[in-house]
């Protein structure tokens, strides 16, 4: 869990701050251990996008400019690093994809950048002044930001790494898949009581968030319905058998798009398989189909799943609200809104380097029904 803004001792929060960061950094690493030699550091996971050497130096490169910036520390390590691994995180544009235009550097270069930057951090997080509760103010706020940066790439390289052919990655050990493939679950909608809900966080609040998240938000719902688990594979089978990819009207202008650009018949990591059937790519291999496994779809598949389903039964059916999200939490069974745990979620890979059934985890309602 990462570590509060509040406390009572600096020099133990100065600890808590130490591991979590190195944890961070460690599974970045680890991550990065999946591409299964140097070569592939260098290679693609999509046209629109840098190679991965790129993202392995980004998120270094991150803690050293912030620092600089906020005039935390004077000394660059490598200007020539901190400019190229700047900038280029998401999918470019075509004028930016002349590759001729970078010279990357060696992964061992990278790598040796990689242990400087985090002594430097380490030194900082034994060493710089701040106060409890930390804020936005003090320059431990900052290392908080790179921290949190890191974990936020850990999860978006995943993703990207599952993209890469499967030659390309290697099993690494502690990174593992679930092997529960999960029961026939019936999916059906709860009812949940209507009421105020306020969301949004305070600048009380006492973990790290990106200024997007700030501010209190407050509206009243009317009762709504969810439903009780995630959509899993199983269920999102109906839309592409009934040929939901090809059905334009479930698509809006942007989903339309989005098929034209990438030729999608099915979800992304659903691999048509020598007979015939769909098989599922995890990070690292194929597997036969985890039915009841939350299936992988970006929010345009989602929606258009939302449009078919509508049609198909008459109920009007879309994706949850983040208000909708909050009154959820602030109906559950313990008290207040709950940071959620690894006992309630398969967070920071503490059960799986996958996803797992749709009915693995959850939490309960203040009425007792339970919410996957």
């Amino acid at each position: 869990m990462p570590p509060t803004l509040t406390g009572n001792s600096v020099e133990q929060k100065r600890k808590e701050i130490k591991a979590y960061f190195n944890n961070s950094f460690d599974l970045f690493e680890k991550m990065f251990a999946m591409l299964r030699s140097d070569e592939v550091f260098y290679k693609k996971s999509e046209p629109t996008r840098h190679p991965m050497i790129f993202y392995f130096g980004h998120t270094a490169v991150f803690f050293i400019n912030k620092l600089v910036n906020m005039k935390i520390i004077s000394q660059r390590i490598n200007p020539e690093f901190e400019s190229i691994f700047a900038v280029g995180v998401d999918e470019m544009q075509w004028d930016d994809m002349d590759e001729n235009r970078y010279k990357w550097p060696s992964v061992s270069e990278v790598r040796t950048y990689r242990d400087k930057v985090r002594d430097v951090v380490n030194h900082l997080i034994d060493t710089i002044e701040f106060t409890l509760p930390i804020t936005w103010d003090d320059a431990m706020w900052v290392v908080l930001m790179g921290i949190e940066h890191e974990r936020i790439h850990i999860e978006t390289s995943s993703v990207l790494h599952r993209q890469m052919p499967i030659e390309f990655v290697q099993d690494v050990e502690g990174f593992d898949i679930c092997e529960v493939l999960g029961k026939d679950v019936c999916n059906e909608l709860v009812e949940i009581e209507g009421g105020k809900v306020v969301y949004g966080k305070s600048h009380e609040h006492h973990l790290y968030g990106w200024d997007n998240e700030y501010e209190k938000h407050s509206q009243y719902l009317k009762p709504f319905a969810v439903s009780r688990y995630l959509v899993s594979n199983k269920e999102f089978m109906s839309f592409v058998e009934d040929g939901g990819y090809e059905k334009m009207e479930y698509w809006s202008e942007e989903g339309r798009a989005f098929l034209e650009r990438s030729g999608a018949k099915h979800p992304h990591f659903w691999v048509v398989g020598e007979d015939g059937a769909f098989h599922y790519r995890t990070l690292s291999r194929i597997i036969p189909m985890p039915l009841h496994w939350p299936v992988d779809v970006n929010a345009l598949e989602a929606e258009a799943f939302c449009r078919y389903k509508s049609q198909k039964e008459g109920v009007n059916y879309t994706l949850p609200s983040e208000a909708e999200y909050n009154r959820l939490l602030q109906l559950a069974k313990i008290k207040d809104v709950p940071d959620f745990d690894e006992d309630m979620a398969n967070l920071n890979f503490a059960h799986y380097v996958s996803a797992s059934p749709v009915d693995m985890f959850g939490f309960s309602l203040q009425n007792g029904q339970k919410i996957y």
